[in-house]
Parts: C-alpha cells; structure tokens; sequence
C-alpha cells in the first residue's frame, strides 16, 4: 500500500474484492496457488489461477456500505493483581491468564461500493470461441 508521500497528487489507492463463492463448489482452487488479474479497467477481468482455472469477472455494486479490515495479532489482556495473592503479592509482576484465547486487533482499511464476482470461462462461453490472446495480462 503506498503512503500519502508516495501518491501522486489527486491520486488514491483503489481496492477490490474478489468473490470466488460461485466457483469454489466446482473447482478445487489451491491454496497460495499463483493468479493472473487482468482487465481490471473492463466490465469484465480474467482472472486466471495456476494457469488452469480460467475465470471471469463482474462488477457487482454493493448493497450498503462494505467495509475492508487488516487484522493484526493483538498484545495478550495484562491485568494488575487488586487483591492480596501470596503469588503475586511482593513480586509486582502483572497477571495473564494463560487459559486465554489469542485475540486479534482490526482496523478499517477502505470502504467498497463494488465487488468482483468471477465465473468459470466455461459457463460464460465454450473454450473454443475463447480469444487467448485477450487472456494474457496486460
């Protein structure tokens, strides 16, 4: 993500959301597996997965307001011991709970008004009216 000082003037970060949800029920789509976007300036990008799974996209508005969020691990909850503990009472040592769960610390990134649901190629059209010169990136 670029900083402030690193934007050009007048020029902001842009993020979209990829919905693969109407794919995952027909193909098994690998994790960290390599991808191609292309197209993003179109009505409809190609996204192409490991070099086998060829899909295509749509921009789809947003009912409401959608809200992108970073997640960080956050510090463990650290409590002062308020009543005497013979443990704790001249160590000055502050208490955790070691039966605590990790907890985890969000932050808004961007809001959305649009997200990029993808197809299979297939479904929209057959591989054989396919142009694979508009499928490499640009």
């Amino acid at each position: 993500m670029a900083t402030s000082h690193d934007q050009v003037e007048g020029e902001e970060d842009e993020y979209v959301v990829l919905d693969l949800d109407a794919v995952y029920e027909q193909v098994d789509i690998p994790p960290n597996a390599p991808y191609v976007l292309s197209g993003l300036d179109t009505l409809n990008p190609i996204l192409i997965i490991d070099d086998k799974i060829k899909l295509i996209g749509e921009y789809v508005e947003t009912v409401g307001t959608c809200i992108v969020f970073s997640e960080n691990d956050a510090p463990p909850e650290v409590h002062e011991e308020t009543g005497p503990s013979e443990a704790y009472l001249f160590s000055g040592k502050p208490i955790t709970n070691p039966n605590q769960v990790p907890r985890k610390q969000v932050k808004p990134v961007c809001q959305l008004q649009k997200i990029l649901r993808f197809k299979l190629l297939s479904e929209v059209q057959p591989d054989s009216a396919i142009n694979q010169s508009s499928m490499k990136p640009v």
